[in-house]
């Protein structure tokens, strides 16, 4: 793979496990292993201290990378998990609000990591819960976008909406992007209203729901006071196993994307 891809961990819903996955997902594909930088670009910097980085105690962050005062390479760290991150913390609130004076303002982070894609197997990007600059970013920069979303009664409509915004920026930013994935995340199989509105989920977007499920999972949500991934905390919990496989469709996706040339 020359050019690492890129793909945006993007809901506006709040709370549907984007941090979650976009950390157990960069940890997962590091296992298989891939080449992985997590780009924390939550002003929260949840994924930051959730992949074991302190955001108190970093020297360059998204931030200074949007604004142009440094190279994204300058702000990559290694997480201990075997994956690159490049950090996050509230000083991205006070950048998010200077962008808007900036040149090409939609296009910066596309921008800022094209020196860096040849590096990635896989560049995952964590989003803020909202469809703010930050996310514009994101989606400009992606190549796919990862949807996580809780099968709950508002769950369709959030996802409309979410689809819509990916329309818009296909047609002024970014021609190539599509929905990579939608995951159904804290799934509690013996809820009639989250089994149906999972069949609408696939009858609505076919394969590109993902066919592992991540259930409601209390080792999952005990990682990241830890500093970890679930993979790192207890890769044989439910939790564990089903980012693994996610990991491990994503991977499959790509092998069958890519012709194969035969020697005879």
């Amino acid at each position: 793979m020359s050019k690492g891809r890129i793909f945006a961990v993007a809901n506006q819903k709040g709370g549907v496990g984007k941090t979650t996955t976009a950390v157990n997902l960069a940890a997962a594909l590091a296992q298989a292993p891939r080449k992985v930088l997590l780009i924390d670009l939550d002003p929260q910097g949840n994924a930051t201290m959730g992949a074991g980085v302190d955001k108190r105690e970093i020297e360059n962050s998204a931030c200074e990378m949007l604004l142009g005062e440094i190279p994204a390479e300058a702000a990559v760290v290694a997480a201990p998990e075997g994956f690159d991150l490049l950090p996050s913390n509230i000083d991205l609130t006070a950048a998010e609000v200077r962008l808007m004076e900036l040149p090409q303002r939609e296009q910066r982070l596309k921008a800022a990591l094209a020196p860096l894609r040849e590096r990635y197997d896989y560049i995952i990007i964590d989003c803020p819960p909202s469809l703010s600059l930050l996310t514009l970013n994101a989606l400009g920069a992606a190549d796919g976008v990862i949807v996580p979303m809780q099968c709950e009664y508002y769950a369709l409509e959030g996802i409309s909406a979410l689809v819509d915004t990916i329309e818009a920026v296909k047609k002024r930013l970014n021609p190539a992007l599509r929905i990579e994935g939608i995951l159904r995340t804290m799934f509690d199989v013996r809820n009639n209203l989250a089994n149906a509105v999972s069949g609408e989920l696939i009858t609505h977007f076919g394969d590109r729901v993902f066919r592992s499920i991540v259930p409601r999972n209390v080792r999952l949500a005990e990682a990241p006071s830890h500093g970890q991934s679930i993979l790192g905390y207890d890769r044989a919990s439910r939790g564990g196993v089903a980012y693994l496989g996610v990991a491990g469709e994503i991977l499959r996706r790509e092998r069958t994307a890519q012709p194969t040339t035969e020697v005879h």
